[in-house]
C-alpha cells in the first residue's frame, strides 16, 4: 500500500489539494469545492491515517472535522513559518498547496496544536465571554466619553459602573443634549443587557465545564478564579507541549519584542502573534493584582511587588504586562 501525503491550502469557497506518494512524486493536484460532502469524500480515497497538512485560517474547525471523519489525520500547520520555508517567489494555490504537501513528507511542517472536538466545542464558552466583556469595555469607554465631554462625574468620587455609580448616572442624562441624552440612555440599556447576557453565560460555563485539578492548582495564582482558570486551562490543553515556562509565556504573547546590538538592549512591545485569548486571560489577572496590590494580604505577594516596582519606573501598563509575563511563567 502506497503511503501518501497531503498538503490542503484552505479558502472559504474551495481547498486546493496536492497528494504526493513517499517518493515525492505528485500523483494529484485538485480543487475540491466546499459543498455538502465533497471535502468528506475527496479524502476518504485515501487510507486510514494518512496525513493532511492544512492551514490554521479562519475556517479550518469544520475542514478538520471532515479530515477526521474521512479516516484521515489534519495538521494544523503555522502559516508564517511554512511560507518562509516553502522559499517560493509567487504565491498560486498551487503552489502553496505543494509546499504543505513537501513540507509534510519531507518532515520539516511547522505544526500547532490541534485540540480535541470536544475541547474545540467547550472553548467557545469562554471565548464568547472573553469577546463579550470586550465589547462591553468598548461601551463602558464609550459612555465615559460621553460624559467628559458635558465635564459630568459622581460628585463622591464613586466608580462609573458600581451601584452608587449606576444611581447617579440617571441624572446627568437629563442635563445632556436631547439626542445625546437619548444615545447615552440607549447605552445604559445595552449595557445592563451585557452584564445579563455575561452572567448567563458563567453560568453555563460553571454547570458544563467541570472545575479540574489543573484548573484548581491555576486558581492558586494571584488574580485567577474560576473563569480565568478555564480559560488559561482550556487553551493552554496539554501542558507537556510546551519544553518550558518561558515558551508557555511567548505562546500567551506576555513576552515583549528585544532589539539588542551593540551592546544595547530595548524591550519593545508583546508579541502579536500570539494566543489572543491567554494573553488577556493573564492580563486581566495582571489588572486584578494591579488593583488590590495595596490592600491587606496583597502587599507582600511577590505578584505586588513586580507590579509596584515597575509601576514607579515605567507606568501602569508596563507594570500590568511584566504581571501577566510572571503570571504565564508561573502557570507552567
Amino acid at each position: 500500500m502506497r503511503d501518501y501525503r497531503i498538503g490542503c491550502d484552505a479558502h472559504k469557497r474551495y481547498s486546493q489539494v496536492e497528494v504526493q506518494d513517499d517518493r515525492g512524486h505528485v500523483v494529484r493536484q485538485a480543487r475540491v469545492y466546499h459543498e455538502a460532502g465533497a471535502v468528506h469524500g475527496f479524502f476518504a480515497q485515501f487510507p486510514e491515517g494518512t496525513p493532511v497538512a492544512l492551514e490554521s485560517v479562519g475556517n479550518w474547525y469544520w475542514i478538520a472535522e471532515e479530515i477526521e471523519a474521512a479516516g484521515c489525520i489534519p495538521l494544523l500547520t503555522q502559516p508564517a513559518k511554512a511560507k518562509v520555508m516553502m522559499g517560493h517567489v509567487n504565491k498560486t494555490d498551487k503552489l502553496d498547496a505543494n509546499g504543505l504537501a513537501t513540507l509534510l513528507r519531507i518532515g520539516s511542517l511547522p505544526t500547532v496544536w490541534l485540540p480535541p472536538a470536544e475541547v474545540r466545542d467547550e472553548r467557545e464558552l469562554p471565548r464568547t465571554r472573553v469577546a463579550l466583556c470586550n465589547m462591553r469595555t468598548a461601551l463602558k469607554n464609550r459612555i465615559h466619553s460621553t460624559l467628559a465631554k458635558y465635564a459630568l462625574s459622581p460628585e463622591d468620587g464613586a466608580e462609573l459602573f458600581s451601584k452608587k455609580g449606576q444611581a447617579w448616572l440617571a441624572q446627568p442624562i437629563a442635563r445632556l443634549p436631547p439626542e445625546t441624552g437619548r444615545c447615552l440612555q440607549q447605552e445604559v440599556e445595552l449595557l445592563g443587557s451585557f452584564n445579563e447576557q455575561i452572567q448567563t453565560l458563567e453560568a453555563r460555563i460553571r454547570e458544563e465545564i467541570a472545575l479540574t485539578s489543573s484548573m484548581q492548582l491555576l486558581k492558586t495564582l494571584p488574580g485567577v478564579g474560576d473563569i480565568l482558570a478555564i480559560v488559561i486551562d482550556r487553551e493552554v490543553g496539554t501542558i507537556s507541549r510546551f519544553p518550558g515556562s518561558q515558551n508557555l509565556s511567548s505562546y500567551s504573547g506576555t513576552t515583549p519584542r528585544v532589539s539588542s546590538s551593540c551592546g544595547k538592549t530595548h524591550l519593545g512591545h508583546m508579541r502579536t502573534e500570539s494566543n489572543q485569548y491567554l494573553k488577556w486571560a493573564f492580563i486581566e489577572a495582571g489588572n486584578v493584582v494591579a488593583a488590590h496590590h495595596a490592600q491587606p494580604g496583597w502587599t507582600q505577594k511577590h505578584v505586588s511587588k513586580i507590579y509596584l516596582r515597575t509601576r514607579n519606573k515605567k507606568g501602569h501598563s508596563i507594570a500590568v504586562g511584566a504581571v501577566a509575563r510572571h503570571l504565564a511563567e508561573s502557570a507552567f
